[in-house]
């Protein structure tokens, strides 16, 4: 079995952004080498996420949206009397911080319209982690 670790780097412009990382992650992934098995995707980050999802402008604007619709930024946390971003902390854990794709024959399994997006909850910042782990033979 085969292990292979690489870092990818972001930079967030809004406070709240979706961004696309599948093609950087299937580069990473072939990379590798390893044809069948999983795939990690992970941010390790307290107020960020990763999810699948189609990237469609409307859509992604949609999530957005209901991020902040559901977490506001000016609600009523504890959290805020430490640092003012509690709201990025509960999306994320809500949310989650990564994903587990199977690899097989070299190719991600993927829904038609499921592409790996990193979820900047507390934004901007100049430079967010994700790590690709590909596990397999």
């Amino acid at each position: 079995m085969k292990v292979f670790v690489k870092e990818l780097r972001y930079t967030s412009r809004r406070q709240v952004e979706v961004i696309d990382i599948t093609s950087d992650v299937e580069s990473a992934v072939n990379e590798s080498g390893v044809k069948n098995g999983i795939v990690l995707v992970f941010a390790p980050h307290a107020t960020a996420a990763i999810i699948l999802n189609e990237d469609e402008s409307g859509l992604l604007k949609d999530i957005e949206d209901k991020i902040l619709e559901l977490f506001p930024r000016r609600g009523n946390y504890r959290h805020n009397l430490i640092d003012d971003n509690a709201n990025s902390h509960l999306a994320s854990a809500f949310l989650g911080q990564g994903k587990v794709i199977p690899l097989v024959n070299g190719s991600l399994i993927r829904g038609t319209w499921q592409n790996i997006l990193l979820v900047e909850l507390d934004g901007p910042r100049a430079s967010r982690r994700v790590v690709v782990e590909v596990i397999g033979e």
